[in-house]
């Protein structure tokens, strides 16, 4: 195969991109950066969370995990699905009742400025980490197929990807993301299906046999019944339920997608969709896993699960094929990096500068805003350098890893909120929702010690809600603010 080849695919799908952004952002203000202006298409903003939800993470990480937990994951994706309708029918009315830019405002409306900070703060936090881990991991198999052989190191291949992002997000915003993740997402469900479709002809059996195939060799069980075990049904199940309930309905760049549809009905409709869409997708990948894990032993193949997919594709099936995987590829990258710099800087400009709370001239909010979205792009860069030398843990343990303890404290501070009328001090908020992570990790590494053979999942965002939850509710006790006359959306 021709070393540029790969090269210039990437460079023509920037160019789209590029396209995309310049008739997206026509007369965008800052406003519309943060907004869309309200008119996004629901169906759009369906079709391309789906490749926001999913990313290079999911490209890459789900189908070499196959290899070792079987369809194991799978039981976590039954949880996203419950989680989604909480988040439709009761996060959603409540981000549209009060006509939130940023979903942080509700804290502040419900709790005070300390909670609203601090909330935004977390979801900055956990962003970014996450956002770095997706890009790195990314940016590790483009260093190896597509920039390795024309020479690029891989500082250089982060640096050009970063700038690449930076190009088409710098003024659209969440108009241009809607636009750009619906492509994505298209080419990445094209280049699974061609995958699968592949290497079944590839391994010359019908369906019906290689699903027989699978079954035998264990490679298509869903259910893990061992209450010890940190992939325990109960766990993934309920642990995936408030994974998407704080990963997607408490997240800033999942929910600014949403309340850019222009009415709550059709932001409900989007998310219902969405979840039932992603139910196919994710046993789509999962399959993929099945099929890769079994030609591996067929053919005596040892990879490194995150390896397998990519490894297997170049080195066994037509060239044609690695080309679409390549786009495919590149189509994880983007969602899962260009929606998240978008929404950390509206966050920083609305819950850390005060936007909404300063009277400043449009001139000076652009200029602003251009500032902070280049500052994420080099803190992007610098953490992608920082996971290049840390990478002993699995990628998707890893990202679940880092929502339990920066997402927990935002489950309890809405919790709190929603479910109760009470006010809880501002100046016990900063150790609450910081004591609460402390404890849940030493809770964590004594685990073993405390219940004999017993190993946290992802129940872990659970625990760390409720004690937040709990720890509020203990603080307003203390607290001499009358309890809020709000209606819970309960």
């Amino acid at each position: 195969m021709n070393q540029l080849l790969l090269p210039s695919i990437l460079f023509i799908y920037f160019g789209l991109l590029l396209a995309i952004a310049y008739f997206t952002s026509k007369n965008a203000s800052s406003h519309s950066f943060f907004t869309g202006d309200k008119k996004s298409p629901w169906y759009l903003v369906a079709f391309g969370m789906i490749g926001t939800s999913l990313s290079g993470v999911t490209f890459v990480s789900v189908p070499g995990a196959v290899s070792t937990s079987a369809w194991h994951y799978y039981q976590l994706v039954l949880g996203f699905f419950a989680g989604y309708f909480v988040v439709a029918y009761v996060l959603l009315p409540l981000y549209y009742k009060h006509q939130l830019n940023s979903i942080y405002r509700y804290l502040e409306l419900r709790l005070g400025l300390s909670a609203y900070q601090w909330g935004a703060a977390y979801f900055i936090l956990s962003r970014t980490l996450g956002a770095t881990v997706r890009l790195y991991l990314v940016i590790n198999v483009l260093q190896l197929f597509v920039f390795e052989p024309i020479g690029l190191e891989f500082w250089q291949a982060t640096l050009l990807i970063v700038m690449m992002i930076l190009a088409y997000t710098l003024k659209g915003g969440v108009k241009t993301i809607v636009w750009t993740d619906t492509l994505q997402t298209f080419f990445m469900l094209l280049a699974l299906v061609v995958c699968i479709v592949t290497l079944q002809q590839q391994m010359d059996f019908s369906w019906s046999e290689l699903w027989a195939h699978l079954q035998q060799k264990e490679l298509t069980q869903i259910w893990s019944l061992n209450p010890s075990k940190s992939d325990y049904f109960w766990k993934h199940f309920i642990g995936g339920a408030f994974i998407t309930i704080a990963m997607t309905g408490l997240d800033q760049e999942m929910m600014q997608k949403n309340i850019s549809v222009k009415t709550l009905k059709d932001a409900q409709k989007n998310m219902v969709v969405f979840s039932f869409t992603l139910l196919i997708v994710n046993a789509l990948f999962l399959l993929l896993g099945s099929i890769l894990s079994y030609f591996a032993l067929q053919n005596g193949l040892n990879y490194a699960p995150d390896d397998l997919f990519p490894q297997i594709i170049q080195t066994y099936l037509p060239s044609g094929v690695f080309i679409i995987f390549i786009i495919g590829l590149i189509s994880a990258l983007f969602p899962s990096v260009d929606g998240a710099i978008t929404a950390l800087t509206a966050s920083f400009c609305i819950d850390i500068i005060g936007f909404e709370r300063k009277n400043l001239p449009e001139t000076e909010r652009m200029r602003l805003k251009q500032i902070v979205h280049i500052s994420f792009a080099v803190l992007f860069t610098l953490l992608v350098f920082l996971f290049k030398w840390y990478n002993d843990k699995s990628i998707v343990n890893l990202i679940f890893l880092i929502a339990g303890y920066t997402y927990g404290p935002l489950l309890g501070l809405f919790a709190f909120g929603i479910l109760t009328k009470r006010k809880a001090p501002g100046a016990f908020i900063p150790f609450i929702v910081i004591l609460a992570p402390v404890c849940c990790y030493v809770l964590s590494q004594n685990a073993d010690l405390i219940w004999k053979g017993y190993q946290f999942g992802n129940e872990m965002l659970l625990l760390n809600g409720i004690l937040t939850f709990v720890l509020l509710l203990i603080s307003s006790l203390f607290s001499k603010a009358t309890p809020t006359h709000e209606t819970s959306p309960l």
